[in-house]
């Protein structure tokens, strides 16, 4: 039996006591190897060059050269798959949202260090992340940028489906575009979004991403992107060219009517797929109270959240979507719809802007059986 050689994995970090925090963490799981921590970019260089790791934890805030800068000037000449470890300020929350568009993987906050706590446990998150990066696809999207929001020309855009804009924009007002993404997501739906026009339907998205940081990253979107985009808050309506990002933390976001029209509901609740907010909570929720004027997106990331509710949303009439393998950083969450029927095509990250304007106002087509890009819905999903 062949069995899969451990994690090489780096460590990146000023902070000492972190270093031996997250070291003894990794030292408990028998899937990784430790090949070093680094207290700066210079040791960090050292490291990957006597033996190149195979992932790397990696955070923003360092002296001299900050994480940021790593990333774009050292990991982008020969690519290793990289986790942002690093506090929530607001400083850190931009810097670290810049480095989820130069190429990182993830994101996660800094685990509390209590004297006397489970590492192993205390880690185990981190440890996920690190595992799931082993097998990312490290995608270059380069960064857009935020001066172009207002007064980019659509037809021009370079990434831009000849038919992303072909739409009606009455019609648009009356539909729903709902996407969940998580690992990679970030570099994925600055792509999508920022293909979007201006008049695109009222559009909802569940991003995985930690307490603090959705906020810097609905900003950043919304410098990129002609449609408005922002965090979402509790009671905010749905409009035509309006993206609401649900905030990371303690709580789903769903879709619920209102006297005024359809709304967002910020509630509290169990984590669904080990996650809250959940992808499957909103797609749920727009399936009941947006269908059938609704389409449906899921984007890389790893896991099954949102793989059940958007078969919901393709069973009540909805257009339903899934990226596909070749340009998902991890091919999870799509991979899982796709198996389950649930998503009616798997479409590339730089077509999906198109395929979901598309899709406005127009029935679905026959799914044949043979057609591999194209599964029927199973019963009972």
């Amino acid at each position: 039996m062949i069995t899969e050689r451990p994690i090489r994995v780096l460590i990146i970090d000023d902070s000492a006591l972190f270093r031996r925090f997250l070291a003894q963490g990794i030292k408990s799981d028998p899937e990784f190897e430790l090949v070093g921590t680094a207290a700066n970019a210079e040791q960090a260089r050292q490291f990957i060059g006597i033996r190149r790791p195979d992932v790397i934890s990696l955070d923003i805030e360092m002296p001299q050269m900050d994480g940021l800068t790593f990333l774009k000037e050292e990991i982008s000449k020969d690519p290793i798959p990289t986790v942002i470890v690093s506090s929530q300020t607001s400083n850190g929350a931009r810097a670290t949202i810049e480095a989820l568009q130069a190429g990182a993987v993830d994101v996660l906050p800094k685990p509390q260090m209590v004297a006397g706590q489970d590492i192993a446990g205390i880690t185990s998150q981190i440890r996920v992340s690190l595992k799931a990066a082993r097998h990312a696809h490290i995608q270059s999207v380069g960064d857009p940028r935020p001066a172009q929001r207002r007064t980019m020309s659509t037809a021009n855009h370079p990434t831009a489906p000849a038919n992303a804009y072909s739409s009606n924009p009455s019609q648009n007002a009356r539909w729903v575009f709902a996407i969940g993404a998580s690992t990679g997501g970030v570099q994925a739906l600055g792509t999508l979004l920022a293909q979007l026009p201006a008049d695109a339907p009222p559009t909802v998205v569940v991003q995985h991403m930690p307490e603090g940081f959705t906020n810097a990253f609905a900003r950043r979107l919304n410098d990129m992107c002609q449609v408005e985009v922002r965090e979402a808050q509790h009671g905010d309506l749905l409009r035509q060219g309006l993206v609401l990002l649900a905030p990371g933390g303690e709580r789903h976001m769903v879709v619920r009517p209102s006297p005024n029209g359809l709304c967002v509901v910020l509630n509290e609740g169990e984590p669904v797929c080990y996650s809250r907010p959940s992808v499957d909570v909103m797609f749920a929720s727009v399936a009941n109270y947006a269908a059938p004027n609704v389409t449906g997106a899921l984007l890389t990331g790893m896991g099954r959240d949102g793989a059940q509710s958007l078969g919901m949303i393709r069973r009540v009439g909805g257009r339903t979507f899934a990226q596909d393998e070749a340009s998902s950083v991890v091919w999870g969450m799509p991979a899982a719809a796709w198996e389950a029927g649930s998503a009616e095509s798997l479409v590339s990250l730089n077509n999906m802007a198109g395929v979901m304007m598309s899709s406005i106002g127009i029935a679905p087509p026959p799914l044949p059986e043979e057609n591999i890009f194209s599964r029927p819905l199973r019963k009972g999903i």
